[in-house]
């Protein structure tokens, strides 16, 4: 059974490995129509919509990351609590007296 699935395994790998080599020898590598398959040797378009959109695209995911930044740093900015939110529950939990709280709450709040 485990020898069915090594040898599966190796051909898989073999055969994956092999399909670079595989792909640059296809006979359609070669001029076409009397042309080298390079665009300055006449054979394809001098502009394509890639030109516009392709540096558009990574503008847009660009000023996406920098928002995602942003706003990530906001929002962790808005979750921490004050220090008068802290004293509060210090207070609550009984970790400190009533005059200290009134003493410590004028000191934060001038």
């Amino acid at each position: 059974m485990f020898a069915r699935t090594r040898v599966f395994f190796i051909t898989g790998t073999l055969a994956l490995a092999s399909l670079p080599a595989l792909a640059q020898t296809a006979s359609d590598v070669g001029p076409r129509y009397g042309y080298g398959p390079m665009m300055w040797h006449g054979w394809g378009w001098w502009w394509s919509p890639g030109m516009v959109f392709g540096p558009l695209m990574m503008l847009i995911i660009a000023a996406g990351a920098v928002a995602i930044v942003i706003w990530l740093v906001r929002s962790s900015a808005h979750s921490s609590r004050t220090a008068l939110d802290i004293l509060e529950q210090r207070f609550a939990r009984g970790e400190i007296g009533e005059t200290e709280f009134q003493s410590k709450r004028k000191l934060l709040q001038s």
